[in-house]
């Protein structure tokens, strides 16, 4: 497979999430038993959650609805044309400072100012993902006639006085016109959504018979140019990610061309002009790529563009390609799914040496999830009984590497068509399998063995902290297991939640075949379970 398939699918994905938001919830790593080797770069993941029509349509329900779930971060996709006056007009407005938040239209920041203070009034923090589409006034002539609006060649000139605007007005001390104190202050950043994707993010994507990656060259003046935006307007200390790929595309000519996808890495090589090999282009390659075609050039390389070198977090959406999680597409070196993701870890560590830098970037998934059948009707959708199972797998593959920092469930609810349906919940909003699994994630690597040997239990009450009414070590999991194929479910251990995220991980003996599950409590009296698991013992 050469990423057609994931291609079409996401070529179809861009009408319905022209804005989307990304919710980071509150598992993270756990040490309270030695199954896992000990971290030396701190907590683990975070868990991501995606909604957005949802969360701008009814705000307070849906906030009310994913804190119960147990989101404590909310990345809001901020549509640089949603905000911008007159963005379907190609003459830029006169008189317009784009670097003052209060020269853009006051309804057009009410949606945004609205997410804000309701999440932070629910202690939900926020990450504001700045990106695509560009008002038409700040893009290049040339756009094919069919092309994506929005997309082609937007100045990085125009986005670095967009990214002061609502550095500025999301800084903590900046009171709006007609307001009577300041908006909350935003620390959390995400730098343009997928930028290898032309439909989704930057186009053309590569010229010359596909021969010459350039989006990697709009992206790299974007992200300096929001760099600056971001310091200039006291956000220099914050959290700030780029990259967020998407982890496939075309390998074969005549794409990418112009909207199609570039595969990941060859993307991350053209970004950091290096080749196939990871040594610094010079001469004619160099220039195409708008790279210095000298050492000396190189040398400079990254004090030009501090962010590819400094930045906090390097963002991918690994989604595995309707695979299990621990596969990856065969044949596919530059693709980035979640089993790529050691080998993704390589290549950053490997292109930071060659020019001289130690960063090791901690990687953020930023979306990830599974489509599923009904309703979707993509080849890579799975049941949605197995995108539950698969989901918990994946965090528990996400746990295990102290590398990654945040683990995506991409949305809520599926979109009205059925495109992309990796949601927790069906379009009408009846929950799916994968609501509860993520609600309250559970996964045995292993599930039969001898009889009287133990069975390593991992698991997460991802809303161990809903309401902050107790403290966390007054939380405890029930692990209740089902004798055979009948009869009720019994405590057999009760775990407590002494990591601050949810997590725990032990090793339990169970005393036969049966089945497993998790029970929690929220501090209402209201219990629920995660999926079930059936073990065998011999």
């Amino acid at each position: 497979m050469r990423g057609l398939r994931r291609l079409n699918s996401i070529i179809r994905r861009a009408g319905a999430t022209a804005a989307l938001a990304l919710l980071l919830s509150s598992c993270g790593s756990s040490h309270q038993a030695p199954l896992k080797p000990p971290s030396v770069e701190g907590p683990g993941p975070e868990s991501l959650f995606e909604e957005n029509v949802l969360l701008q349509s009814d705000p307070v329900g849906t906030l009310d609805t994913l804190q119960r779930l147990g989101v404590d971060r909310i990345e809001v996709y901020v549509s640089w044309a949603s905000l911008a006056p007159d963005s379907a007009s190609r003459i830029r407005p006169a008189g317009f400072d784009a670097a003052d938040p209060s020269a853009y239209p006051a309804a057009s920041w009410s949606v945004y100012d609205t997410i804000v203070r309701d999440a932070l009034a629910r202690g939900i923090a926020l990450d504001l993902l700045l990106s695509s589409p560009a008002p038409t006034w700040a893009t290049a002539p040339g756009e094919p006639a069919k092309g994506p609006v929005g997309l082609w060649q937007p100045s990085a000139s125009e986005f670095g006085q967009f990214v002061r605007a609502i550095g500025t007005r999301y800084s903590g001390s900046y009171t709006p016109p007609g307001g009577s104190k300041p908006l909350p202050r935003v620390a959390f950043w995400s730098i343009w959504n997928e930028p290898n994707i032309g439909a989704l993010g930057l186009a053309p994507q590569a010229i010359d018979h596909s021969t010459i990656e350039v989006s990697p060259v709009y992206y790299r003046r974007l992200l300096d140019a929001a760099w600056s935006g971001l310091r200039a307007t006291g956000h220099g200390h914050d959290t700030i990610l780029f990259g967020n790929l998407a982890p496939a595309g075309e390998t074969l000519p005549p794409f990418p061309g112009n909207f199609a996808a570039m595969v990941p890495l060859r993307f991350l090589r053209a970004l950091y002009c290096v080749d196939s090999s990871y040594r610094p282009l010079t001469g004619a390659p160099a220039a195409e790529r708008s790279c210095p075609a000298t050492a000396a050039g190189s040398a400079q390389f990254a004090s030009q563009h501090p962010a590819l070198f400094h930045a906090t977090g390097f963002a991918i959406h690994p989604y595995p390609q309707g695979l299990p999680p621990d596969a990856a597409p065969p044949n596919e070196p530059d693709y980035a799914v979640l089993a790529d993701i050691p080998h993704l870890e390589h290549v950053l560590d490997t292109i930071q040496h060659v020019y001289g830098s130690s960063t090791r970037f901690p990687l953020w998934s930023t979306e990830f999830g599974y489509q599923t059948k009904p309703p979707d009707s993509e080849p890579l959708s799975t049941s949605p009984a197995l995108a539950a199972y698969y989901i918990n797998w994946a965090e528990y593959l996400t746990w295990l590497n102290p590398r990654i920092k945040s683990y995506d469930q991409y949305l809520l609810r599926d979109p009205p068509t059925g495109v992309f349906a990796s949601g927790l919940e069906f379009p009408n909003g009846q929950p799916k399998p994968g609501f509860y699994s993520y609600r309250m994630p559970i996964f045995l690597p292993v599930t039969s063995g001898a009889s009287g040997q133990a069975l390593e239990v991992w698991g997460c009450v991802r809303p161990v902290g809903y309401g902050k009414l107790v403290t966390r070590a007054e939380q405890r999991v029930r692990i209740e297991f089902q004798s055979g194929s009948h009869g009720a479910f019994q405590t057999i251990r009760t775990v407590p939640l002494t990591d601050p995220r949810g997590y725990f991980d032990i090793a339990q003996q169970f005393p036969g075949s049966g089945t497993v599950r998790l029970a929690w409590a929220y501090p209402n009296g209201q219990t629920i379970y995660s999926r079930l698991v059936n073990i065998t013992l011999h």
